[in-house]
């Protein structure tokens, strides 16, 4: 199941992984991350251990960890969680976005081939989260109640 946030007050702002990534539905450390086209906000004053002039990092989870830790908000990009014994699976001349991208608003259409989980942060107003893991998909939707069914979304 996919499934898309536009109002929710369990976001301090959209896409802000700080709050998006909690525990109560996801296990940070079971994934590395493909983190691509990332147009961010750092509230805090500590560095990201990621160069936001790369097109794509691979992210272990200790320094997603930390990303999260920094209460940064994710305006555009796309963040891809890949089981840690697999290598992603995706174009790297041609990496994962989002903006000018209509595939992210595709049901089952993910741009790393191997993802569990796939996260769009659409121009700070929506944060679609895809699923090829059902299990994920309703301890997510167990936690945002308020997300709606992305084949169900007009906007």
């Amino acid at each position: 199941m996919n499934w898309i946030i536009r109002n929710t007050e369990k976001l301090y702002c959209h896409t802000n992984l700080n709050d998006l990534l909690n525990s109560s539905w996801i296990n940070i450390s079971e994934f590395n991350w493909v983190m691509s086209d990332l147009d961010v906000i750092n509230f805090s004053k500590e560095q990201l251990p990621i160069d936001l002039k790369d097109d794509y990092s691979i992210i272990t989870p200790e320094n997603l960890k930390k990303i999260v830790k920094t209460d940064s908000q994710i305006i555009w990009g796309v963040i891809s969680a890949v089981k840690k014994t697999e290598e992603p699976i995706f174009d790297i001349k041609n990496p994962p976005f989002a903006e000018g991208n209509d595939d992210v608003w595709i049901n089952d259409k993910f741009q790393v081939k191997n993802s569990s989980c796939e996260i769009t942060a659409w121009d700070s107003s929506f944060t679609i989260v895809k699923f090829k893991d059902g299990e994920l998909s309703k301890k997510f939707k167990a936690y945002f109640d308020e997300a709606i069914e992305l084949e169900e979304f007009n906007f």
